[in-house]
């Protein structure tokens, strides 16, 4: 990671550049093997299924439900300490992949349930577009 003002900012590679390039473009991208069908995220070289390294960029609807999250209330990053209450929790997309991400919109944690529906919402974070979601009402 590199640091912006003391923010981690993610350093983009020939691996991870397709998923950076479509949150550019609005569009959360996860990669699918063409071998075996798994679908992941975060990004890796290899399908974690198979091994195999044929896979495809597949755009995703940008829905799924929260299966975890944690809240912060002390910050072990110095950028993050103005941001505290801040949580951190794990999407399972509709499309299979899960990814560690930001609930946005709601600081009553109280409503936070597994198996929650969220929607993608992409934000600018010092220059880059980051993939964080928010809660759909249940009711």
């Amino acid at each position: 990671m590199k640091m912006s003002d003391d923010f981690p900012l993610p350093e983009v590679d020939q691996i991870n550049k397709p998923f950076w390039d479509g949150l550019s473009e609005g569009k959360l991208l996860f990669q699918k093997c063409n071998n075996c069908g798994h679908s992941w995220l975060p990004v890796r070289q290899e399908c974690p299924n198979c091994l195999a390294a044929d896979y495809t960029w597949t755009k995703a609807s940008g829905n799924g439900v929260m299966t975890s999250w944690v809240v912060y209330h002390t910050s072990f990053i110095p950028a993050y300490k103005d941001r505290l209450p801040y949580n951190v929790a794990i999407v399972k997309l509709d499309e299979g992949p899960q990814m560690a991400t930001n609930i946005v919109g709601e600081t009553d944690y109280s409503k936070f349930s597994i198996d929650h529906p969220v929607e993608l919402v992409i934000e600018k974070e010092h220059g880059i577009n980051v993939a964080r979601f928010r809660l759909i009402d249940a009711e």
